[in-house]
């Protein structure tokens, strides 16, 4: 029986934004692939949950993390869908993403 991993709170959530201020201009990555590049694998969920509470204008790059189908995970229509998908093109992203762009732009490529 394995035991459960433990860590503070306060050093998942500096790896995990460290992991995310690395994504590159033109790229993307995933929730869970954030999660297992900052040595967290499984942790998607704790991911967006720092991702959803950053302060209004904080400089980390949220808006390169989408889900694992390539698609944002606001509510269309909803302002932060909105503000992702603007900061998204203004990057060279299509409007609509999905799964085959993110292939071809995902990030960290060592995974």
């Amino acid at each position: 029986m394995s035991m459960p991993i433990t860590f503070s709170e306060h050093e998942f959530k500096d790896n995990v934004l460290s992991t995310l201020n690395a994504i590159p201009k033109g790229s993307l990555s995933t929730y869970g692939a954030i999660a297992k590049a900052a040595g967290y694998s499984g942790y998607a969920r704790q991911v967006g949950y720092i991702l959803k509470n950053l302060p209004e204008h904080s400089t980390i790059p949220w808006h390169r993390v989408i889900n694992a189908q390539g698609r944002s995970s606001f509510s269309p229509g909803s302002e932060r869908h909105a503000a992702q998908v603007a900061r998204l093109i203004s990057e060279g992203h299509p409007e609509t993403l999905g799964k085959a762009h993110l292939t071809t732009v995902f990030w960290p490529i060592f995974l």
